[in-house]
């Protein structure tokens, strides 16, 4: 009879290490999500910033050939500035399944990777 209290004790004892193992576990987890959702949020931002980069030198270029071959260089800048216009305002009117819906499933795919 007097083994039994040790038992008890030394089962309490392998349960409180499981727990605690547990624990460690989740953090290292949750640090792994997070570190692989920011890494890949910076690299999207860095594409992202070039891109816009260039994507800035191609339009000015557009908007100055536009304006010469119509006669006045600010006619470019304004019919550029109106399609831009327009796409913005298709984003707006289709922001929900072209962006809020795939950013969405994009995180949650990577959370539960």
């Amino acid at each position: 009879m007097e083994n039994q209290p040790n038992s008890i004790g030394a089962l309490f004892e392998t349960a409180g290490d499981y727990v605690e193992t547990r624990v460690d576990l989740l953090k290292l987890k949750t640090v792994d999500k997070s570190a692989d959702i920011i890494a890949s949020l910076t690299a999207g931002l860095i594409i992202a910033g070039v891109m816009i980069f260039g994507f800035v030198i191609v339009n000015l270029g557009l908007c100055i050939w536009l304006g010469s071959v119509l006669g006045q260089a600010w006619y470019g800048f304004f019919i550029v500035g109106g399609l831009y216009l327009l796409i913005g305002a298709l984003i707006v009117a289709f922001k929900n399944k072209w962006i809020k819906e795939p950013v969405g499933d994009l995180i949650i795919k990577k959370l539960l990777n």
